[in-house]
């Protein structure tokens, strides 16, 4: 006699052991995430094997542990094929199981606390709170000052006041060698930082920071790759709107190529951020500041055609969600380079790279040919120092002919 979990799903026998009272309640915790009948019936059927494994082995629900999925799966093996998606179901179901207080959270020993870890973590903090910088930038400026911590002091005591600016400068030195310029700028920026946060924390009198040497001819060393209009008008045509996944790509894809947002811009863009009455959307910038773009017409649309016909149905309030189970927001700004890597290999396009920021340069570009000034550009694309701005320069020098200022003193 078959077991009904609901009016779509069935068990051929009673589920039995320790876990028996939770298969419905699992079923339903699977159903709301998003997934398919056929992967939540495969779910239960793994959840009500194992209650059974759990009852043969005498295990009650408060004994059960992280290693006993595994010897299931294991004892499982032998009666049916092995699945790769087995051990994601039982996962599942012990993260349902956690989360209901069936079974309690293992106990994980704590690694001990370095003296560079803990001073790189109060440097994260300082970053985050009193710098107020976006969480991409520090996550790209600690790696290089545990690695600098390390190098100088090792497993040993942290004294901040021992550092000199020979320390400085051998590490320079022997590491800028082996980056690429950008990573080598990347690593003096974050550097000169932390020498700056050492000062402010009264441990390093001396201005160590000015004893950053400059890496060599890093100062605007190439042109940006930029995607060009006819390309990124070609990609958008090759999207197909007939569907819930091809809407939510095409109006990522407009948010990248009109207004030159950042992938992570447009991962974490929320529902809030859009204001439909003023016409204008609201983005979080690397800076941590908010910035306000005005919302084309074109874009607005395609983005009310996919929260109207394709996003899932979700309590999640990102704009954009994930296609597949679990239905949620993206985790990180990497899940849209790889929809734009994905666009690109499907349309034929030959890009000048495969990431997301080519629309970022494309549309700087393009403004530029189109007489925009750099102080526009860098307002466009959120830019806080004309420095950052100053790189576009190299891409049109017929376009910069109107924009040169008069030599001091006339011609030279």
């Amino acid at each position: 006699m078959k077991y009904v979990i609901n009016d779509q799903l069935a068990l051929t026998v009673a589920p039995e052991g320790p876990l028996a009272a939770l298969i419905v309640p699992f079923a339903k915790s699977v159903s709301a995430q998003g997934y398919s009948l056929y992967t939540i019936d495969r779910q239960l059927r793994l959840a009500a094997g194992f209650s059974l494994w759990l009852k043969q082995k005498k295990i009650e629900c408060h004994q059960i542990a992280s290693y006993h999925p595994e010897q299931y799966l294991q004892f499982r093996s032998r009666q049916f094929r092995y699945r790769p998606d087995d051990a994601a179901a039982l996962r599942h179901l012990i993260g349902f199981l956690r989360s209901e207080r069936v079974i309690l959270a293992e106990k994980v020993s704590v690694p001990q606390v370095t003296e560079v870890k803990r001073l790189t973590q109060a440097y994260k903090q300082y970053l985050r709170e009193a710098r107020n910088l976006a969480e991409p930038t520090i996550a790209y400026y600690v790696p290089f000052i545990r690695h600098f911590l390390n190098d100088r002091f090792g497993n040993g005591a942290v004294t901040l006041s021992h550092l000199s600016a020979r320390d400085v400068v051998r590490f320079v030195q022997r590491q800028a060698s082996r980056l690429h310029r950008g990573r080598a700028k990347l690593m003096t920026t974050a550097l000169r930082s932390f020498l700056n946060y050492a000062r402010y924390r009264g441990e390093v009198v001396l201005d160590l920071a000015a004893a950053v040497p400059a890496v060599a001819n890093w100062s605007m060393p190439s042109i940006p790759r930029a995607i060009s209009a006819d390309q990124a008008h070609l990609l958008l045509e090759s999207i197909c709107c007939q569907t819930a996944v091809g809407r939510r790509d095409y109006a990522i894809l407009l948010l990248l190529a009109r207004l030159g947002l950042r992938s992570g811009e447009v991962a974490f863009l929320e529902l809030e951020d859009i204001d439909w009455n003023a016409g204008t959307l609201s983005v979080r910038g690397k800076n941590g500041l908010r910035n306000a773009f005005p919302l084309p017409l074109e874009v607005g649309n395609a983005i009310a055609a996919y929260l109207r016909d394709g996003r899932p149905t979700s309590t999640s309030r990102r704009v954009f969600l994930r296609a597949r189970a679990p239905t949620r927001g993206f985790l990180s700004s990497s899940a849209v380079g790889s929809i734009v890597r994905y666009s690109l290999k499907r349309a034929g396009l030959k890009a000048p790279t495969y990431g997301a920021h080519q629309f970022r340069h494309g549309l700087a570009t393009e403004m530029l040919r189109q007489g925009a000034s750099l102080e526009e550009i860098g307002d466009v694309l959120g830019h806080r120092h004309p420095q950052t701005t100053m790189i576009y320069t190299k891409v049109d020098l017929e376009a910069l002919r109107t924009l040169a200022l008069p030599w001091p003193g006339g011609v030279q």
